[in-house]
This record gives structure tokens, sequence and C-alpha cells, in this order.
């Protein structure tokens, strides 16, 4: 497969950053897109200021699909300080009674409706603790607030306050992927200064793998057709993965990897393999250009 110009995967790409603790996401977002010379960049999931972690980036055209990344579930670890001093039995009888289906009202501070609404914690793992201070890990899901859950844990712990709130994942997405701006910077520095690439492209997420999406590679002919708007018919499928499903969010690519778009499968997996005729997928989202591949229709 053909490696695409730095120049592109800045335009297209996701890059994954360790927020620090006192920037805003939006502050953080802006210095990344500065860094790498993008013109456009957007984050998925705001972090307050106070808050580090995991922090995706979408550059340029991969701003679009931002809105399927913010919906995947999230992972934190939090440090609170109770009113009393809690043994790690009584912590744990705490946490069961807020695993499950919750109900919050989003804080003040936030930016979205203040309104109660039903969210979803799948664990509360208990880390460690000494005196008053309560170390945990919590999986839950996109749009759960832990500042309102640690307010919830005060009713049961005569007070509690957040001292520091850490996000470890976004989906599949792990701190162990993420990066410092200076590792960024530095980085870029390498591949402009010294023509050695392979550290930033490193760091550069093609948008399908950031958003965990099957891959469905077109014939060269099919490309332009879509990028028009056209249907994505059997006959214009090279090859694809072996995990789709009908009705699922596919990742349309070129034979170079380029992303082309990304569509809603009209076949499974198994269809594609059998069918030389119908609908392979319908057109959710172009992300090339028209023009960039010849038109042979």
């Amino acid at each position: 497969m053909d490696k695409q110009p730095l120049s592109i995967l800045t335009e297209s790409s996701f890059i994954i950053v360790d927020k620090p603790r006192g920037p805003s996401s939006h502050e953080v977002t802006a210095w990344v897109r500065k860094i790498l010379g993008s013109t456009k960049s957007g984050h998925s999931g705001t972090l307050d200021p106070n808050v580090s972690g995991v922090l995706p980036v979408a550059l340029g055209k991969a701003s679009k699909l931002l809105m399927y990344l913010t919906s995947k579930d999230k992972r934190y670890v939090c440090l609170m300080r109770t009113g009393r001093e809690m043994t790690e039995r009584e912590m744990k009888g705490i946490y069961v009674r807020f695993v499950g289906v919750i109900t919050q009202t989003p804080p003040k501070m936030s930016a979205v409706r203040k309104k109660p609404r039903k969210r979803k914690v799948y664990y509360i793992k208990h880390l460690q603790i000494r005196k008053r201070d309560v170390l945990f890990e919590v999986h839950c899901e996109a749009g759960t607030y832990i500042r309102v859950l640690v307010a919830d844990f005060a009713r049961f712990t005569d007070g509690a306050e957040m001292l520091e709130l850490r996000r470890t994942s976004v989906g599949s997405i792990e701190e162990k992927s993420s990066h410092t701006l200076q590792a960024i910077s530095d980085a870029y520095w390498l591949a402009k200064e010294k023509h050695e690439e392979d550290r930033i492209r490193s760091m550069l997420i093609p948008a399908e793998e950031a958003l965990q999406l099957p891959k469905i590679v077109l014939r060269d002919a099919a490309i332009e057709a879509v990028c028009a708007g056209a249907l994505l018919f059997a006959p214009g499928v090279e090859k694809h993965d072996v995990a789709i499903t009908r009705g699922s969010l596919v990742a349309l690519v070129s034979r170079k990897g380029e992303l082309v778009g990304v569509g809603r499968a009209e076949m499974s997996s198994q269809e594609l393999l059998m069918k030389k005729k119908g609908t392979a997928a319908v057109i959710v989202r172009i992300m090339m250009k028209r023009g960039t591949y010849k038109k042979e229709w």
C-alpha cells in the first residue's frame, strides 16, 4: 500500500492527546492544530480544565467524524476526599449503589441542558484508600459526570470532594496511545526539520481505526461515483473485513488506504463474498474530495 504524504495525514487523521491539567480542551485542541499546521481541528468528549487524560483530537476532514467517537464509553480514575475516614468495605458498599442505570443532572458548569437523564455505570472498582482519601476507577457510558457521582457519594460519607480526575480511555483508545503536547511538537519538528517522519506518523491514527470501523476497500473505478453521493454496489468492492453485519457502519477506503467516506452496510461480510450484484453500502458521510479519482461512468 502506498504511503500517504504527511500533509494529507495531518488533514484527515486523529491524534490522541494526553491533556494536562490547567488548559481547557478547546485550548489544547487549538494548540495541536497550530503545532501540526492543520486547517481545522476538533475534540471528542470535553474534559474540564482541571481534568487530565485521554483527549481524541480530529484533524482536518476527520472533524466531520467526531460524532461517531463522542458516544463511546469512558473510563476514569478519581481521587476523592470524604468527610470522614472510610473503610474499604464501607466504600465498596457505596459503589454498589451506583452501578447500573443511574439518574444524573449535569452540573452547573457543564454546557448541556440541566435536565435529569439516565446513564449506565458498568463498574466502579476500588483501588486504594488512605484515611479520608479514596482512589477508584469508573467505567461508564458517555455523558456520565464523575463530579456528580462524587456528590452522590457525599450523602453516605459525610461529604466528599473530587481532588483529581483522569480519563484513561475512550472506547478502545487507552492512555498508552496518548501523547503529550511536547512529544507531538518534538515529533513534528523531527519530520519538518530532519525529514524523520516515523515518530509523527506513528501518532496519527487513520479515522477508521480511531472509530473502530470494519473496512470495505473500493475499486478505483467506483470511488468518484461514491464521492458524488452514489450508492456503493457490489461490483465496486475490491475486498472487505470479515466483521461486517447488515446495518453496521463501515469505513470505505481506497487501495491506498485513503478514507473515501463512512457508509452503512447493506450486505454482511458473507453476502459481500457471495453476491455480485446489489447495494453493498449506503453512503453516510463523504470524506474524499470529488475529482481525486478519475470519473469512470
